[in-house]
């Protein structure tokens, strides 16, 4: 798989993904007959991912971004941890005293959102913590702080995308039940494999509640 990054006059990024040469070449012959563009060589960085490549396949992370967002918020030199969250805690959009800045609460969470594209293990906390945006808890921020203090743990984690794998597609799903302590509704999660690289993945809140958990 070849990986290039254009720059057009308006400076606009566009990156050129195949495994045809030739045809790569072709496509940006007739970019750059409309948008005289600018090659930048194969994709190593772009919008915040991180990409490496070895004989052994490709690794893309969000290590410099993450440094970035532990620096901004002064976690630099913070404490890691090695869990996202405590066993068994449930966030209430009631129950805990209200958080004073709720512009820095919504910013951190969105940071944290884009994190979600190569760190799997904060999907389901983060999309959990997203709900509360309008109205955040202190008890909600110090859940978004303990999940930069995981990060800290290692920011370079990512995903790799081996250059041999089996050709074949494999899924799989889980869900709690009633988790939300407000809605009572369950959350759905699930993984999809390309041989071993991970291609898609997403937790939510499901649309209805269910009445039992094989239900769920």
């Amino acid at each position: 798989m070849l990986m290039g990054v254009l720059n057009n006059t308006r400076q606009d990024d566009i990156v050129l993904t195949g495994d045809d040469i030739q045809e790569i070449q072709t496509v940006k012959t007739l970019l750059n007959a409309k948008f005289k563009i600018k090659d930048l060589g194969q994709l190593k960085y772009f919008l915040g991912l991180e990409i490496a490549r070895s004989q052994q396949g490709i690794n893309l992370s969000q290590r410099k971004y993450a440094l970035e967002l532990l620096e901004d918020v002064g976690l630099l030199e913070c404490q890691p941890v090695s869990t996202l969250i405590q066993p068994s805690t449930k966030f209430s959009k009631t129950e805990g005293k209200l958080y004073s800045d709720v512009h820095a609460y919504r910013r951190l969470i969105g940071r944290l959102l884009y994190l979600t594209n190569t760190i799997l293990d904060l999907c389901f906390v983060v999309s959990t913590l997203s709900q509360f945006l309008s109205n955040p808890l202190e008890d909600h921020y110090a859940a978004a702080i303990r999940i930069l203090r995981y990060i800290k743990n290692n920011p370079g984690q990512g995903l790799f995308f081996p250059s041999n794998t089996e050709h074949a597609l494999k899924a799989f799903s889980d869900s709690d039940w009633a988790a939300c302590p407000d809605t009572r509704r369950s959350v759905t999660g699930f993984n999809v494999f390309y041989g071993a690289s991970l291609i898609s993945w997403k937790s939510k809140k499901q649309g209805t509640i269910s009445r039992s958990s094989t239900e769920a």
